[in-house]
């Protein structure tokens, strides 16, 4: 249980740092409208939940794991590996798909995002 909570929060962390902002071509724009609509479009990035995902690839994860794991000897160690790889890469994926949502939020209110 304790290599499952130390995954989830592995994974989780990933996630939040992973995550940046988006560049936004500056010149003719209103800063506070800017901001305004930054935090906008943040708030529908935040709906996808990138702990519930996390905790999804982790359980994903460990059962692969602990099936390899299993032809090795040690279907425990397996399932720790495998538990810490699906919530990396579920948090890696969730938070790109906020990323997507933030940029495209913005492109749509008429900002030219770079990146």
């Amino acid at each position: 249980m304790r290599s499952i909570w130390l995954t989830l929060m592995t994974g989780t962390a990933l996630g939040c740092a992973a995550h940046p902002e988006p560049i936004v071509d500056m010149q003719g724009v209103d800063v506070a409208r800017y901001e305004r609509d930054l935090a906008d479009c943040r708030g529908y990035g935040e709906q996808i939940p990138i702990e519930q995902g996390v905790a999804k690839g982790a359980a994903a994860g460990a059962v692969v794991g602990a099936a390899a794991g299993a032809i090795g000897g040690d279907a425990a160690r397996g399932a720790g590996y495998g538990a810490v790889a699906g919530s990396a890469e579920s948090a890696r994926l969730n938070d790109r798909e906020q990323q997507r949502v933030v940029k495209n939020c913005m492109r749509g209110r008429g900002y030219r995002v770079l990146n």
